[in-house]
C-alpha cells in the first residue's frame, strides 16, 4: 500500500533538489563541485583527484534521477511553463525592485532557487496530481 503524500514529503523533495543544485553550483566561490573541482580542471586536469570524479559521477546521478522524473512527470509542455512561472517572477521582482539586475549576484540566486523548486515539484507532481484530481499516474508495463 502506498503512503500518503504529506507537505513534509513535498519538503524533503524541496531539500533535495536545494541540495543538489546548490551543490553542483552557488555563488558562495568555494562551496560548489563547480568552484572545487570543475574551474581548477579546465585549466589543469592534474588538479582534477579521483575523489572529484567520484563526487562528480554522484552529483550527476542526482541530476539524471531529478531530471528524468521531472521530463516523465511534468512533460516538455509542464516544464516549459514553469519556466515561464519563474521567468515572469523573476520579471515581477525586477519590476518591483526586489531584485536588481546591476549585479549577476541576486539573479543568479533567484534562477538557482527557481530550477530547485521545478525540480521538486517534478519529482512530486504525480503525487499533487493524484491528491488534486483523485487521478492515478502509471508507467504502462506490457507482459507478454
Amino acid at each position: 500500500m502506498a503512503t500518503k503524500f504529506t507537505a513534509s514529503n513535498f519538503l524533503l523533495r524541496v531539500a533535495a533538489a536545494f541540495a543538489l543544485v546548490f551543490a553542483t553550483y552557488n555563488p558562495l566561490k568555494p562551496y560548489s563541485y563547480y568552484e572545487w573541482a570543475i574551474a581548477p580542471a579546465i585549466f589543469d586536469f592534474s588538479l582534477f583527484t579521483p575523489i572529484q570524479g567520484l563526487l562528480g559521477v554522484m552529483l550527476l546521478i542526482g541530476w539524471v534521477i531529478f531530471l528524468r522524473a521531472t521530463a516523465r512527470s511534468l512533460s516538455l509542455f509542464g516544464i516549459l511553463l514553469a519556466v515561464a512561472l519563474i521567468a515572469t517572477s523573476i520579471w515581477v521582482m525586477v519590476d518591483q525592485g526586489w531584485v536588481s539586475l546591476d549585479g549577476s549576484g541576486a539573479i543568479t540566486w533567484v534562477v538557482l532557487i527557481g530550477l530547485s523548486l521545478v525540480l521538486a515539484v517534478g519529482m512530486s507532481w504525480s503525487h499533487i496530481r493524484r491528491r488534486m484530481t483523485g487521478q492515478l499516474d502509471v508507467d504502462e508495463v506490457d507482459s507478454e
